[in-house]
């Protein structure tokens, strides 16, 4: 599941925005200050940042700079809507730019435009023998269909997405669980169990010690 950080001050916009894209199928996660996206964005990984520029404590320009390293990317939803303001957002580095008051239908066809120039949005993903279709759900090895359950799928997702990247387990639990990681592992640990076994993926989902797990693109 993909997550979308929304940073506006204005609560009903940002309710708006949050149900509309939770339909959607996207995880949500709001900020309602500059600092407290900061703390957000030092803390987790998202696939697509929504920011207003004129916010509490950072405004979106400065947090924009501290994004920009990551290589996550970023939509402006702002009431700056002179063609001087939205030529300097995107020459900062702004992926798209969207003046207030919008369309919501508006925002979710930025959003899938955004998720496709970044590959984030992909139909279908593979790797080694195994191939995910993301619409359908549908898992194959070989031609042949592997049954996994919803949290075994969502898992797998964020293994394939991050692949060669040592994911914490904490930040694994939540973002598959959607919900507060309280130090227990095993949940996580036996669905990682099951899917290695499913996929005969025993020498791909490395165990990083004290960290969490890394799905390996070079393992035989």
């Amino acid at each position: 599941m993909q997550t979308v950080l929304i940073v506006e001050d204005e609560h009903a916009i940002s309710n708006l925005i949050y149900v509309n894209l939770k339909e959607e199928g996207f995880r949500c996660i709001c900020a309602y200050d500059g600092e407290q996206a900061a703390d957000l964005i030092e803390s987790e990984r998202y696939d697509l940042i929504l920011l207003d520029i004129m916010l509490p404590e950072i405004d979106g320009y400065e947090l924009l700079e501290y994004i920009k390293p990551l290589g996550t990317p970023v939509i402006f939803i702002t009431a700056k809507g002179t063609v001087d303001d939205k030529i300097k957002g995107l020459k900062l580095g702004a992926d798209d730019y969207l003046v207030k008051p919008f369309q919501i239908g508006e925002l979710t066809a930025r959003v899938e435009a955004v998720m496709r120039r970044y590959g984030k949005s992909e139909k279908q993903l593979v790797f080694k023998d195994v191939t995910i279709c993301t619409d359908s759900r549908k898992v194959t090895k070989s031609d042949r269909i592997i049954d996994l359950t919803v949290k075994e799928f969502d898992l797998l997702l964020e293994l394939v997405r991050n692949k060669n990247v040592a994911l914490y387990r904490n930040r694994l639990y939540e973002k598959v669980w959607q919900d507060e990681f309280i130090g227990e592992t095993r949940t996580l640990d036996s669905h990682i169990q099951r899917l290695r076994k499913k996929l005969g993926w025993e020498d791909c989902i490395k165990t990083v010690f004290r960290i969490g797990y890394r799905l390996e693109e070079s393992a035989h």
